[in-house]
């Protein structure tokens, strides 16, 4: 099993003093005992030494951890906000030396006198190189790394059936997922002739935008291992001085940034998912810059409808949509009770409608922890575009602590005809229910008439029959009903050229006499 069996010890022995702490939680004396409850600083602390076991165990732990900071349905907020940690510095140590791969692969083709390393990863190293009298980037993977990855996946696939034995029952289910959507995302990560294919078709759909940059990849010496592409400079986009060096305000970058990711995500349908400060840049010239596509997704247009209705509903606060949408995405069930689900979203919707400060962390974490209750889980798809949101709304906020992510959101789907603004958004709702009611309001001037013929010859009758055999009923409830029903008649009539409102309106006061009277 290639050393499976030892690394799965390993990962036991490493993971152990955390689990028992876990489990004491629930049992104080592990076996038997009453339930503790944990302080939020507690909890703080646990997730900051399981972010350095993660980091301690390597790529694939990392990129497990990475996954979960975006699981709330799996991972509390404390432990999210710590897993979130690990988007940017990663150990070096996990694989072979990527130089081997140059030189066996690109030996002939460039001058490894000019090779210069740049930074390093932990599934890849970043080296810059001459090649036709330029200067070009490398990203070069680490020999051996596949293997270990493959290895790790199995241990962590290993490891589910302990944690379903101790989860809530509200989580088994999102955990029995979870192994499958984890290796289908790093197991794409791996593959570099993808990410290249990707990186090409961003770079095109984003070819009119003179303010975006990404880099131009040469097939010609791309491969599963390398990815060569234009060397661009660029200071980190939290820098202090990097925009100011160059003119750009704060809050103007992380309305770019903001908009440049809701355009991959909802209108290109390709989008680069790892949006974190190292891998944004500003050039000299004050243009954004996007590296490392190794996380990245393409959408199916049925899937980027229904994400872009999953932004429209939360951004309209819209139950009925938000229920639809989940429902269209797979995180809940086809089965699941729609009444109760739609009494929890109501529940959000009102928590999220009295804070004027809300950002789309806040607003993602309160829709899946109020979600909890009923069996859901987050597609990887759903999950990347989540990570996207959340990740990038903390660097335009890094830049600007007052950036309105919603704000910009709900501007960028005006703009794109998702939503529209309030007033034409009420006047659309009317108009849908008009729509909706037309042939009804046709048809009701013809079987009025024939109700009101049937009324005056006497061969309408009415007859009220109990469920259940009662005694001391009352017999006027009928009348009631009857009048009730003809003040609604009349209501419609009323734009009816015939005056037949005012036939409608005598019974009704008939009916309500006789029921008074009775």
């Amino acid at each position: 099993m290639n050393g499976y069996y030892l690394r799965y010890l390993q990962v036991l022995l490493r993971f152990f003093p955390l689990a028992i702490a876990f489990f004491r939680d629930r049992r104080r004396f592990l076996l038997f005992g009453p339930t503790r409850q944990v302080s939020i600083d507690v909890h703080r602390h646990r997730a900051e030494r399981l972010t350095e076991t993660m980091l301690e165990l390597g790529p694939a732990f990392i990129k497990a951890g990475q996954v979960l900071s975006t699981r709330p349905d799996i991972v509390p907020p404390t432990y999210v906000k710590a897993f979130a940690t690990l988007q940017d510095e990663v150990p070096e140590g996990a694989g072979g030396d990527p130089l081997t791969v140059v030189e066996s692969e690109l030996g002939d083709d460039l001058d490894l006198d000019t090779l210069e390393p740049v930074a390093g990863g932990s599934l890849a190293f970043v080296y810059t190189v001459e090649y036709e009298d330029e200067r070009i980037a490398l990203k070069v993977q680490r020999p051996g790394i596949a293997a270990v990855i493959e290895r790790d996946l199995q241990v962590i696939r290993g490891l589910v059936p302990l944690l379903l034995t101790f989860a809530d029952e509200r989580q088994r289910y999102s955990i029995e997922n979870l192994a499958d959507d984890f290796e289908e995302i790093i197991l794409e990560e791996l593959d570099f002739e993808r990410e290249a294919a990707i990186m090409a078709e961003i770079e095109d759909n984003f070819a009119d935008d003179d303010r975006i940059v990404v880099p131009t990849a040469y097939a010609a010496l791309c491969s599963g291992r390398i990815i060569a592409m234009e060397h661009v400079d660029g200071r980190k986009i939290t820098d202090e001085r990097a925009l100011a060096d160059v003119g750009i305000g704060r809050t103007e970058m992380a309305t770019v940034i903001a908009r440049t990711y809701l355009k991959m995500g909802l209108v290109d349908g390709v989008f680069h998912a790892d949006p974190h400060p190292g891998n944004l840049a500003v050039t000299d010239d004050g243009r954004l810059v996007i590296y490392d596509y190794g996380m990245s997704q393409r959408l199916s247009q049925q899937e980027q409808d229904d994400i872009t209705s999953l932004y429209r509903a939360l951004v309209r606060r819209d139950v009925d949509g938000l229920l639809n949408t989940l429902i269209a995405l797979e995180v809940l069930d086809t089965s699941v009770d729609r009444a109760a689900v739609r009494r929890v979203l109501e529940l959000v919707i009102e928590n999220l409608e009295g804070q004027s400060d809300i950002s789309w962390r806040e607003i993602i974490t309160e829709l899946f922890s109020t979600l909890h209750e009923f069996p859901f889980r987050i597609p990887p798809n759903v999950m990347l575009l989540m990570r996207v949101g959340t990740v990038s709304e903390g660097v335009c906020r890094t830049l600007d602590p007052e950036f309105d992510f919603i704000a910009v959101t709900r501007s960028f789907l005006v703009e794109q005809g998702v939503i529209e603004s309030e007033i034409k958004a009420l006047l659309e709702d009317v108009r849908n229910d008009l729509r909706a009611s037309a042939p009804v309001l046709a048809r009701a001037p013809a079987r009025f008439d024939t109700v009101f013929g049937q009324l005056e010859r006497g061969e309408l009758v009415v007859r009220t029959d109990p469920i259940e055999s009662t005694s001391g009923g009352d017999p006027g409830i009928g009348y009631a009903i009857i009048a009730g029903a003809l003040i609604v008649a009349t209501a419609v009539l009323t734009f009816h050229e015939q005056p037949l409102e005012i036939v409608s309106a005598a019974l009704a006061v008939a009916f309500l006499g006789r029921y008074a009277l009775r």
